[in-house]
């Protein structure tokens, strides 16, 4: 009962920040993302008679180790963050095992080809391809639709990972109709996200532990407003391929986002000096003729948007900006599937 699944990071073009529900991560709001074909999560899931406690082995881009095994940590290089997170994936393992009424124990090996916790989505892909691995080596067949719920409960933007190309999650009024789905496969539209990394260092605040304040803001109600306003103008630039409409939105709801973290009580300041200088050269890059377009997560990191045809006038940008930035580029891509299962 063995099973691995690769899944994608996903970029928000519509961010999710609150829950309504913390313990099934209902969010406050839909959300629109797409998914990156080059920042992925490979897992394996192995059930078996043989293992004597839960296993989980996290291979970090960076090549370190990280395990835990059954309910404490026997890793000595394991902060009591990995440590949580690790806890995190065997709890989702109880789910898949309860669906499917077994109890066999599992080991867990995943690895990611980017970052982890530095705000490129490193959840979205980990609970998605654990979702999908977990379920085919637990011999359940289940919908789309169910793999987005159950991989909802992991990571609240896991759900996003699934479906392939540009996705919408619905906030739902209850955890079965909270789900995601595609809006438009990853060969409708050939867009370009260039991850420019300012740092690939762990955040201090997770992104759940950055909702936990949200109303402590003064602008979160004002945010909450807008959002559907802002849903609408990205579906229409989807659907009409208009990359100006997409890419201001964009950067519209960002601002949002990390204006309502900023003025949480304690606020949250996700952005270096190095974030806000990119940017201002991306509005100086726009200034003069080139169109691209900035969002970012709960993280430093900026993804600049494009159309394909300018993708190499951008990073030619990056690289006169600071040569020594390291980048990462996706296309669209499909969502989380199964590669090996025996």
């Amino acid at each position: 009962m063995k099973a691995t699944a690769i899944a994608p990071a996903n970029i928000a073009f519509i961010k999710y920040w609150g829950k309504k529900n913390r313990e099934l991560r209902l969010p406050l709001n839909d959300s629109i993302s797409m998914n990156l074909s080059a920042c992925l999560t490979t897992t394996t899931v192995d059930f078996s008679k043989k293992y004597k406690k839960d296993e989980v082995i996290l291979l970090l881009d960076s090549g370190q180790v990280l395990r835990s095994r059954g309910s404490q940590d026997r890793g000595a290089r394991m902060t009591k963050y990995e440590n949580k997170e690790n806890q995190r994936v065997i709890r989702h393992l109880n789910l898949i095992r309860k669906i499917g009424k077994i109890n066999l124990l599992a080991k867990v090996v995943s690895t990611n080809s980017f970052p982890k916790s530095a705000g490129i989505a490193s959840s979205a892909s980990g609970f998605a391809a654990l979702t999908v691995a977990g379920c085919a080596a637990a011999g359940l067949r289940l919908t789309e639709k169910e793999l987005t719920i159950l991989a909802r409960l992991g990571s609240g933007s896991a759900c996003r990972s699934v479906p392939d190309g540009f996705v919408e999650w619905k906030y739902g009024e209850d955890s079965n109709n909270s789900y995601a789905y595609s809006l438009y496969p990853d060969n409708y539209w050939d867009l370009r996200d260039t991850i420019v990394l300012v740092s690939d260092k762990a955040k201090k605040t997770s992104s759940n532990e950055g909702m936990e304040n949200i109303w402590t803001s003064p602008l979160m109600e004002k945010r909450l407003k807008e959002i559907p306003g802002r849903l609408k103008k990205i579906k229409l630039a989807l659907k009409e391929k208009n990359f100006s409409l997409l890419g201001t939105t964009c950067e519209e709801d960002c601002f949002s986002m990390h204006k309502v973290a900023n003025t949480q009580k304690p606020p949250i300041f996700y952005w270096t000096d190095k974030t806000e200088k990119i940017i201002e050269q991306v509005k100086s890059w726009r200034r003069n003729g080139l169109e691209v377009y900035f969002t970012i997560d709960a993280g430093p990191n900026v993804h600049l948007l494009c159309e394909s045809k300018n993708e190499a006038k951008v990073i030619s940008a990056v690289k006169q900006f600071d040569s020594k930035l390291k980048y990462i580029i996706n296309k669209p891509t499909q969502g989380a599937r199964i590669i090996n299962d025996s």
